[in-house]
Order: C-alpha cells, then sequence, then structure tokens
C-alpha cells in the first residue's frame, strides 16, 4: 500500500490503451459501452475510504489529470456497515462489478460481490444483530 507511485507515469502511457479514472466529478462522463473502434480502456480505481481516496488523486496530479468517468446514479451500496458520503456511493468493489457490467455487457459478474457479502454477513455476526440494527440499520 502507498499514496505516491513512482511508476504511474509508465503504467499510465501504456500503448494501445487509454487511461481513465472511475471517480465521480463534475466533468465526468458516464461510462460507455466499448465501440468497435476503441482502445481498450485501462480503468484506474482508487481504493480507500472516499476521503484516502481524495487524498491519493491530491498526491498523484498525474491521476488526477485523468479523463473521468462515473457510472450511472441510483447505484445503492450493499455494504451496510459504513455510511455513504452520498447517494451512488459504493465500495470498491462494487464499482469495479458495476463497471465490468457497463463494459463487458452481457456478461455478469455479481458473482464477484460474494465474498464481498459473505464479509459483510460475518461482520454482522460477530457483532450480533442487535448492535448492528442499533448503529447500523436504517442508515
Amino acid at each position: 500500500m502507498g499514496e505516491v507511485f513512482e511508476d504511474l507515469p509508465r503504467l499510465l502511457n501504456q500503448p494501445g490503451y487509454q487511461a481513465q479514472l472511475l471517480f465521480p466529478a463534475d466533468d465526468a462522463r458516464p461510462l460507455q459501452a466499448y465501440a468497435p473502434c476503441d482502445e481498450p480502456l485501462l480503468l484506474v480505481v482508487p481504493d480507500g475510504t472516499w476521503r484516502k481516496a481524495r487524498k491519493l488523486l491530491h498526491l498523484n496530479p498525474l491521476l488526477a489529470a485523468l479523463p473521468r468517468v462515473t457510472l450511472a446514479e441510483g447505484g445503492v451500496s450493499r455494504y451496510r456497515l459504513r455510511k455513504a458520503p452520498g447517494p451512488g456511493a459504493l465500495s470498491t468493489v462494487e464499482a469495479i462489478v458495476q463497471a465490468l457490467q457497463v463494459l463487458e455487457a452481457p456478461a455478469s459478474f455479481e458473482g464477484l460481490l460474494r465474498p464481498f457479502e459473505a464479509l459483510i454477513e460475518g461482520q454482522i455476526a460477530a457483532m450480533g444483530e442487535e448492535v448492528f440494527r442499533r448503529n447500523h440499520a436504517g442508515k
């Protein structure tokens, strides 16, 4: 894990790929399926809390300068243990699955969420249903 990546220029400038950042912004365009003539997408997805992801962009201007794409509005996170910073805010794995659903349609990537859902259920079981309801239900 790091915050500043020395290899970033080389990694983002792979010949034959177009690097784009999956992260909300006013100028972000909706992620769309490939057109047959498009170069393959090198989709960069920051991982961490929303605060940590914003810090990564601040510390890595090359990342922040990438063209941004965003997911369709209305996505609802399954991560019931964390408070989302706003509507449509998804966990990293949920955002990647949704992006793959768009880019690789009609293939389904829902199976990638099974371990994520098992993790959530395990955390709820460990804290107890009553504690979960008191602290997280309805958020």
